[in-house]
C-alpha cells in the first residue's frame, strides 16, 4: 500500500539516501512491484525518487499542477 506523508522529523530516502527534511512530503510503501517488503518495514521515497519510479505524478488541475502519489 502507498501512503503520501509529511515528515515530522528528518528521514532518509531509501532510493537516493538523501535526507528528507522536516515538513517535506514523501511516500511510504510496504510493497514494491507487488512483492511485500520485509514485515514491519516501510520504504520511504522522496518526491524525486517517487517520480522516477512512477509512484507519483503531476496532474493538471484548474489551480495548476498538483503532485499526487495515487497514480
Amino acid at each position: 500500500m502507498r501512503r503520501g506523508c509529511i515528515a515530522s522529523e528528518e528521514l532518509q530516502c531509501d532510493g537516493c539516501h538523501h535526507i528528507i527534511p522536516y515538513a517535506a512530503r514523501y511516500l511510504t510503501i510496504d510493497e514494491e512491484d507487488g512483492v511485500e517488503v520485509e514485515k514491519g518495514k516501510l520504504l520511504r521515497y522522496c518526491i524525486e525518487c517517487a517520480l522516477q519510479k512512477g509512484y507519483a505524478s503531476y496532474q493538471e488541475e484548474k489551480e495548476g499542477k498538483v503532485l499526487t502519489f495515487f497514480v
